[in-house]
């Protein structure tokens, strides 16, 4: 399970890890802790970032690490240029329901 000090982390790996909307993350890892499906958290944590911008830049990239990550810590093969593309997707389409997200993320299994 990814913590909310994991997800900054991983956003500082493209921008600053500063926080826009620090109650949509915290509501959206509550919501992660209640399911233990990985790709219900994938769903979860990709809606808050892209659709509520949680951070200040690098909310599409951080999301993809996010992505990977949830998917390497599940031993779950991935290839990495649909989850750009998955993420791309969600974000043009302004995608907020979660089983639409989980089905976009499900298409970047090998």
């Amino acid at each position: 399970m990814l913590s909310k000090k994991d997800i900054i982390e991983i956003n500082k790996a493209f921008h600053s890890g500063k926080i826009n909307n620090g109650s949509s993350l915290d509501f959206a890892i509550s919501q992660t802790h209640i399911s233990k499906n990985w790709l219900k958290t994938a769903a979860i944590l990709s809606r808050a970032i892209l659709i509520d911008h949680v951070f200040e830049d690098g909310n599409k990239r951080t999301t993809a690490g996010i992505i990977m990550t949830i998917m390497e810590m599940n031993n779950i093969k991935f290839i990495p240029e649909r989850i750009n593309k998955a993420v791309v997707n969600i974000a043009k389409k302004n995608i907020a329901s979660i089983r639409q997200i989980e089905r976009v993320i499900s298409n970047v299994r090998e």
